[in-house]
């Protein structure tokens, strides 16, 4: 079973979680409502999410507040913020938004298709990273596992068989990453969102950190002492 990306939704007003959720659904993705800043934030303490989208004009924690906090935890800093706002200040409003920590701003009322496309990207993105990290993990079990066989068994042949085939399988995977990475960016290419482009160039970073890290491990490499790329 595909696992489906999550997008937080933060707007005090019902009718706009509404509209949102109907221009997303067909993203056929795992769609949350929070209706306040602190919602959104309890959300964020135990869901992973691929971009939030959140409403600026919020009574109590408005949405320049919750961005702040957002970007203040370590494990939701990264998360891509789009703002919604049905009022235009000025440059000096926008500038906010920016500094806050958004990658995109729009103002209602928006394109349902230009949103819905700028969504995909990210979502897009999130799940090329989760892929990236199933193929790390498993590089990782395979460096924890097999050196410890291989110590134990006084690296045989069989054991020796084993792990070529574990890598093999995982380069296999890692090229299919590869592949649909390339193709994200070449799509981005023609793209104006620059935090998109630079998100994209970030995973293709770790994807070349992996990749070394797995050719340092074939056989006659010298790989014992393979470093993974970090996940962050």
């Amino acid at each position: 079973m595909v696992q489906k990306a999550k997008i937080l939704l933060v707007d005090d007003r019902p009718e706009n979680l509404l509209a949102l959720e109907a221009i997303l659904s067909a993203l056929d993705q795992t769609l949350v409502r929070a209706s306040s800043g602190e919602e959104a934030l309890k959300a964020l303490l135990t869901d992973d999410f691929a971009v939030i989208l959140l409403d600026v004009q919020m009574p109590g924690m408005d949405g320049f507040e919750t961005a702040a906090h957002i970007k203040r935890r370590e494990r939701t800093r990264d998360i891509p913020i789009i703002f919604l706002t049905a009022i235009n200040h000025g440059p000096h409003h926008t500038f906010r938004g920016y500094a806050a920590g958004a990658v995109d701003y729009i103002s209602k009322p928006f394109d349902p298709w230009v949103l819905r496309a700028k969504v995909s990207v990210f979502v897009e993105l999130y799940m090329k990273n989760v892929q990236l990290r199933e193929q790390a993990s498993l590089l990782r079990l395979q460096l924890d596992n097999g050196g410890g066989r291989a110590a134990a068994n006084g690296g045989g042949a069989a054991e020796e068989g084993g792990r070529t085939g574990l890598l093999t399988e995982l380069s296999a995977r890692l090229a299919s990453v590869e592949e649909q990475a390339e193709a994200l960016s070449k799509q981005l290419d023609d793209s104006a969102d620059a935090a998109a482009v630079a998100t994209a160039a970030h995973l293709e970073r770790k994807l070349t950190g992996l990749r070394r890290a797995l050719d340092a491990l074939e056989p006659g490499s010298g790989g014992s002492s393979a470093q993974l790329p970090s996940q962050n």
